[in-house]
């Protein structure tokens, strides 16, 4: 199976960042993951331009969501909503049928007392807009406290490993 991994954070050593990292490295090889990492390449979305010629940033973006069995998404919360970076790159997507009945997951690693439910609400709300089809048994709330992220970017804690392949292997169960 090949899942796109998608990072809704633009800070570099994010957390959300960390955990997908992880992810990569944790998965076995019979998966392949990429993680995408052109959102801040992507021009703000107006209904207007959402025609071809496509710009080639959006062309990529909409090429790898197609080729990929499934999506796996990573993104917090900023101001109690999905942070705009993230929404603009979902936006690019409603236009398309290149959600429509892809599985996606999501992992939400917050630590905050409201564990980034609003963003995650959205999210639920954006990917019915454009048909996805939520895999509910391989979202994942996973808090991951910042100092868990070692200088290499990768979270070595052996239960978020073992939490991370566990949403790999419910997300490779799909039909």
């Amino acid at each position: 199976m090949n899942f796109l991994l998608l990072n809704g954070s633009l800070r570099a050593g994010s957390v959300n960042g960390a955990a997908l990292q992880t992810l990569q490295y944790v998965a076995p090889s019979a998966l392949q993951t990429a993680l995408y990492g052109g959102m801040a390449d992507l021009p703000h979305f107006n209904p207007e331009d959402d025609h071809d010629p496509l710009p080639q940033a959006v062309t990529g973006l909409r090429a790898a969501i197609a080729a990929a069995d499934a999506l796996l998404i990573c993104t917090p919360e900023y101001a109690g909503a999905l942070p705009g970076a993230f929404k603009n790159l979902l936006e690019w997507m409603v236009g398309s049928t290149v959600l429509n009945g892809k599985p996606v997951a999501w992992i939400n690693v917050s630590t905050s007392p409201t564990q980034a439910r609003d963003a995650h609400d959205s999210l639920r709300i954006v990917l019915g807009y454009v048909n996805a089809r939520i895999v509910e048994e391989a979202c994942l709330h996973l808090p991951i406290p910042r100092d868990l992220v070692d200088a290499d970017g990768l979270i070595h804690d052996a239960e978020v490993r073992d939490s991370l392949r566990e949403v790999l292997k419910k997300l490779s169960r799909i039909q």
